[in-house]
Order: structure tokens, then C-alpha cells, then sequence
């Protein structure tokens, strides 16, 4: 499909507030209600388009563990599927031509974390590797906001547009676990279906939700397929960075729009980067200008992203 500025509104106002009704979003953008309503479904139709509401790990204290295994190339497959339907993996991904397979996964701070993540691998021989390294700061991406490439707001537009703010912190608890289900399958569902989904009345999921978003125990995020945007290289970084530079070199991967993700991480790599081109050439070109010229990475290694197994907590 054809993406064109409105559209891109729409993609950026969903990025800043994933729930904001289409009368809101129309009279932001200057668009009839319909108009916004018709872009979305067209966006989810043809551009794979999703909202979701996940727990933020940062403001709920907990820890994220980016995994790394490698596997024989006909074992890949099952093993990701079997991660991916693990309630506590957020995304699970296959790179490097098949062989390797990337995950995040949630771990409440005070858990054995060595127990959830290594005893609950699936058990094959075909499994060569593994290798976890536990995210220690995040620079960009996720639960920290729009895109760098979110420009077709005005800075006015995502003010109007910015959800409110509550004082305090929240913590989920276990009766809060069929609303975060059904909110990672659609954030954007209406009140009405969410109280079908727990069993609560109508007027305790709204409170409910309006302090879980507000606190920022939950956040929204937006999927859609990159190529309909037009880029075609998605790439993973493993970098190898001098710890005197660590914070200025993840402060300067903030600013670069090809950036949708950069932490710093535990283990032989600190810095682990998603990055999205127009294509390889383009993605050659990111690698030679932009990291190239960073001083004090050491040693870069990349994987092409074939396919996400799971991403944003949703199985594909």
C-alpha cells in the first residue's frame, strides 16, 4: 500500500497514545473522526498495523534478559516457537541466515532468574549455544517512546496528544492478568470488551487502566510491518564498547533515526542495537558513516533479522 503523510500521522499519533479514540485523533490532525477510523483499519489490513499495552520492566522494577542461542539450522524453527510461547518472552527473532535466535525476557527482580531462563530452554542437542546478557540501561525504544523516524507531529500536535501523568507508582498483581492479556493482543480494545475479558464491571477497568497507563506500570507501542514504510534492512548489533564511553556512545545511538532500539547489556558485547534501513546497501552505509565514526566502539558483529517469531508480546 501506498503510505502517505496522514497515514503517517495516524502511526505517529498511535506511538505517543496507542487508546486515543479517533474524535481525539481527528481533531488533532484536523481530519473527520472517520477518516482516522478508516486510515487504522486500513493500516492494520495492509501494513500489519498493531497497538498494544505491555508492563514497562522499568518503572515495574523488572529485569529484562536479551538471550542468544545458536542452533543446527532445521532445530531454529522449533525452538523459536517454543520460546515465543513462553508468557515472559517479549519478542523472539531469527537472524543470521537462520541459525540464531534473539529473545527478550521478562524477570521479576527478586526471581532466580538462572531457573526461568536457562531450566526452561527447550532441551535439544540441536541447541549448539546460549548466551544471556541482562539489559542494564536502556538508550532508546520500547517504553521510552516514539521512533526518531515519528516526525509527521507537530511538537504541538504531541503535546495535545501526550497521555496525563499520575503521581505514585503502580504494581500489577495477579487479578491484573487477564486485562494485560487481552491488552497484549489489542491495546486498543473498548472498555465493553475488556470487561467481557476479566469479568470486572465496566467502571473497574477504567480505573484500573487509567492507573496502571497513567503510573506507566503499562505502556503502549505500536508494530507495523517496516517494509510498507519502505525499509527492507533490519539488522541486530552486538557492540563491543569501552566502558569509559558507554553512556555517550548509547546517548549519541539515541539520536540516529535508524536506531529502534539500543541498550547497554552484561556480558563479551555491552551495547545491543536494532536498526532499520532502506535496504543492505543502505544499512552499509549506517554501519561505515554512523558507527564507524563513534569513538570507542571496538568491535561490532551483526545479524540480519530474518523474521520476528513474536514480537511485542504476540505470537506471528
Amino acid at each position: 500500500m501506498e503510505i502517505d503523510m496522514l497515514d503517517r500521522q495516524v502511526i505517529h499519533a498511535l506511538r505517543v497514545n496507542g487508546r486515543a479514540g479517533f474524535r481525539e485523533l481527528g481533531a488533532v490532525l484536523g481530519v473527520a473522526d472517520q477518516t482516522v477510523a478508516r486510515r487504522y483499519r486500513r493500516l492494520r489490513e495492509h501494513a500489519a498495523l498493531r497497538v498494544v499495552a505491555l508492563p514497562n520492566p522499568i518503572t515495574l522494577n523488572q529485569e529484562m534478559w536479551l538471550i542468544r542461542m545458536r542452533s543446527a539450522p532445521d532445530a531454529a524453527m522449533a525452538i523459536a516457537g517454543a520460546l515465543a510461547r513462553r508468557r515472559d518472552t517479549v519478542w523472539v527473532s531469527l537472524t543470521s541466515g537462520g541459525t540464531e535466535i534473539s529473545c527478550s525476557v521478562r524477570v521479576p527482580a527478586a526471581a532466580d532468574w538462572e531457573s526461568l531462563l536457562l531450566e526452561k530452554l527447550p532441551r535439544t542437542p540441536r541447541l549448539i549455544s546460549v548466551t544471556a546478557h541482562c539489559l542494564i540501561h536502556q538508550f532508546t525504544g520500547g517504553a521510552t517512546g516514539p521512533d526518531n523516524r515519528d516526525a509527521a507531529l507537530t511538537p504541538e500536535q504531541a503535546a495535545a496528544l501526550t497521555p496525563e501523568r499520575l503521581p505514585g507508582t503502580t504494581t500489577l498483581t495477579d487479578t491484573d492478568q487477564p486485562l494485560i492479556d487481552a491488552l497484549a493482543g489489542d491495546g486498543r480494545l473498548g472498555f465493553t470488551e475488556l470487561a467481557t475479558a476479566t469479568g470486572w464491571p465496566e467502571s473497574t477497568v477504567r480505573r484500573r487502566l487509567r492507573e496502571l497507563l497513567g503510573t506507566g506500570a503499562l505502556f503502549t507501542d505500536v508494530e507495523i510491518d517496516p517494509e510498507s514504510l519502505g525499509f527492507r534492512g533490519r539488522v541486530i548489533l552486538w557492540l563491543s564498547v569501552a566502558p569509559s564511553r558507554l553512556a555517550a556512545i548509547g546517548a549519541a545511538l539515541a539520536t540516529h533515526e535508524e536506531v529502534v532500539f539500543a541498550a547497554a547489556t552484561t556480558g563479551p558485547t555491552n551495547v545491543m542495537v536494532t536498526v532499520i534501513c532502506q535496504d543492505m546497501a543502505g544499512f552499509y552505509r549506517y554501519l561505515t558513516e554512523r558507527i564507524g565514526s563513534l569513538d570507542g566502539v571496538e568491535r561490532v558483529e551483526s545479524a540480519p533479522l530474518l523474521r520476528h517469531v513474536k514480537q511485542v508480546g504476540t505470537v506471528r
